[in-house]
């Protein structure tokens, strides 16, 4: 008897275990070159195979994670975590921790702008 192979599209998986937000935004991924094997770029058209490593460059962080299972539909995070292993670089993860820690939230810093009365008071008595 033949073996049925399961055929998997990588912009399908990328999608599915939610690297990318949506399919066709996974596919200009892979079109643009952002998605790579063994350093080279792939089309969105790729079958993915279990053990597979991919480098995938998205928005906000660079990837590398490793097909351990296939998942042609999108489920929850808890369980798409269950199907590739995230090798990221711990740069990589340092680099992604200190840009949130620094990122600007729009507030505006306390004790920042106006002085207050007293504020100025006291300026005023320095002043003289």
């Amino acid at each position: 008897m033949t073996e049925v192979k399961e055929k998997l599209r990588i912009d399908k998986y990328l999608w599915a275990i939610r690297l990318f937000k949506t399919r066709s935004q996974a596919g200009d991924a892979c079109s643009k070159g952002k998605v790579k094997m063994n350093g080279n770029a792939i089309k969105a058209s790729r079958i993915v195979a279990i053990g597979d490593e991919y480098e995938v460059k998205t928005e906000s962080r660079r990837w590398v994670v490793k097909v351990t299972g296939l998942l042609d539909y999108r489920v929850q995070y808890s369980e798409a975590i269950k199907f590739y292993i995230d090798l990221t670089p711990a740069e990589e993860l340092d680099r992604i921790k200190f840009e949130a820690a620094t990122y600007q939230t729009g507030k505006r810093l306390s004790k920042i702008g106006r002085p207050t009365k007293k504020q100025r008071r006291d300026l005023g008595d320095f002043m003289n």
